[in-house]
Parts: structure tokens; sequence; C-alpha cells
């Protein structure tokens, strides 16, 4: 045990100290929705398309949605540096549908879930500057996507879903920009243990762009689509030792083949540990990943459960990490 410590904490070491470069996909469109969502799928690595245990969202995959337990709403903030911020709220909650058996019990016949979400980015504190170098004050950004998914639980073992997503982008001034997209997955549970996952995401996203109302005549409309997400993910659950893991593979047509693995275990009675490794890019070792570590800790009051999540990766591109802060609420 001691010896595969050692080994993946070289193994790490080596990860944090690669050379940094950007990834390509970093660099399209929509990059700010591929950071993440809340503090305990970043701490896990982002692995979290087949996890169906704890508080879910839609945002790894719909059809998760049919397994949460309760109302769950969840917040996160975190904490950028080079004037970025980056905020999370969502909301998800189970519906199901009961029947009658041969002998006369309330018995569960279908299973439906709602999930509803905000991922907030911007950048503050711009310096802008006239043609002559004049500075003409701050500018800012904001980019935003809303999404509602739907799903259905068919029977034990399947689960499918769809989440539609609205982005709006404010760039600058009069320029702005509106895209629609789509999400769709599913989840097989091969048995009490182990789930498999399969996701299409960002079907039919994009920015299209009028500058006309800046340079008049000399304005243009562009473009830009963000990259299709193809993934596979594969969760095991110990209830016994209080242990999650997970391992997804994703592929784009921006040219990556990406890796991504967490792990969580329930140490204590309401205390969760967590790490993970996110972006690791088959196609290049050039491109480092990212390690992320964090906690979640839940106190009950009666009827509801309050939660405290947190994450910290590793942001090879930057002066200063990210430190991811939620708030759960149970009821």
């Amino acid at each position: 045990m001691k010896k595969l410590f050692i080994i993946a904490f070289l193994f790490s070491v080596g990860i944090i100290q690669a050379q940094a470069k950007i990834s390509p996909i970093s660099t399209m469109p929509g990059a700010f929705s591929r950071m993440g969502f809340g503090a305990r799928g970043i701490g896990m690595g982002n692995a979290m398309s087949a996890v169906t245990e704890g508080n879910l969202v839609s945002y790894y995959n719909p059809a998760l949605t049919v397994f949460q337990k309760d109302n769950s709403f969840q917040t996160s903030y975190t904490f950028l540096s080079l004037n970025r911020s980056l905020n999370f709220l969502n909301f998800t909650r189970r519906f199901d549908f009961y029947s009658t058996d041969s002998l006369g019990n309330k018995v569960v016949r279908s299973s439906a879930g709602i999930s509803l979400g905000v991922i907030n980015s911007g950048v503050s504190q711009i310096d802008g500057r006239d043609g002559q170098g004049f500075q003409t004050g701050n500018l800012s950004t904001s980019e935003n996507q809303f999404f509602i998914a739907l799903a259905n639980r068919f029977s034990k073992k399947f689960s499918l879903g769809m989440s539609f997503k609205f982005y709006y982008y404010k760039l600058y001034q009069q320029i702005s920009s509106t895209g629609f997209g789509l999400d769709i997955g599913a989840l097989y549970r091969v048995n009490d243990q182990w789930n498999v996952s399969f996701m299409l995401t960002d079907l039919n996203s994009k920015y299209t762009w009028d500058s006309t109302p800046i340079y008049q005549q000399s304005g243009t409309n562009t473009v830009d689509k963000f990259p299709l997400l193809k993934k596979i993910g594969v969760s095991y659950s110990n209830k016994d030792y209080g242990i999650i893991a997970a391992v997804e593979f994703e592929s784009s047509n921006g040219g990556t083949n990406i890796l991504r693995g967490g792990i969580e275990y329930n140490i204590y009675k309401g205390l969760y540990l967590r790490g993970g490794l996110d972006q690791f890019n088959l196609s290049n070792s050039d491109y480092p990943a990212k390690p992320s570590l964090g906690f979640s800790y839940f106190k009950e009051f009666g009827n509801i459960t309050l939660g405290v999540d947190y994450a910290f990766v590793i942001e090879q591109n930057s002066p200063a990490d990210e430190n991811v802060i939620g708030l759960n609420i149970n009821f």
C-alpha cells in the first residue's frame, strides 16, 4: 500500500510540473461551461456522469436526476485569479409514480427527474483604451448558461434524460450573442455497485455574432460553434466501505481525447473526502492535467440537511489556483 501511495504521489507531481500549454478545446467557444459544476463534481475531476449517489445535477448527465433523494438545492462560488468569476446554482428533484401490486402494496412504477440551473462566468476590471491608447474606463464580460433537464427511469436498470441549454454572452457594449444547445444522456445500472453512462454534450450549441452596431457597414456576421463532446463513464460504489470511484472518457471534434477520474470516501458520518484528475489528454501529453482535492460536511437539522463543499484545483496557466466553495440544502 505504501508503494502504491508513493507511485501515485510521484505521478501527480509529474503531472503538476508538466509544461503548461493550453489545450485546443480550451480556446473554443463555451470554454466556461466545460470547467465543471460545483465543488463536489470539480473535486472528483468532473468524472460524474455515472455517479448516482449524493447530490446530483444534470450538468454531468440529465439521466442522473431520477436518482436524487429529496429536493436538492446547490450553489457554489469559485475564487479565480485575473478578475475572473465562475458561479453555479442548481435545483434537482425526483418524482415517483406508484402503482399497486397483486397484494395491494404500493410500489414505485417509474421515476422522473427535473433539474434547473445556471452557470455564470465573467471577467471584470478589463482596462479599456481607445485607438490612441488613452483609458476609456473599465470593461467587463458576462457569459451565462441556463439549463433545464428532464429525465425518466424506464426500468430499474435504464434511465434517459435530455437537457435544454440557453446561452447568453455579453461581450462588449452593444455586442452580445445567444445560443441554444442540447445534451442527451443515458445511464445503465449493471447492478447495485456498477453504473455505465453515455453522453452527447452541446448538440447545436453556437454563438452568432453581429458587429454592425459597432463597425456599421464594415461589420460582419460570424458563427462560433461549440465542440461536440461524446462521453462514456463508469462508476463503482461500495456502501460498506463508503467509497465511490468513477472514470470517464471524453472525445471531441476539437481534437481531444480526455480521460478523467475521481474518488470519494465517506470517512465519517456526514464527512466526505474526495480527489480527482481532469483533462488528461490521451491525444497529446504536452497538455497538463488538472488534479483536484475536496471535501463535504453535512449536518441534519430536523427535516433539513445542510452541507458545505470545498474543492481545490491546480490551474497551471494561472498565477493562482482555483478554490470552490459550495452550499447544499436538502429538504
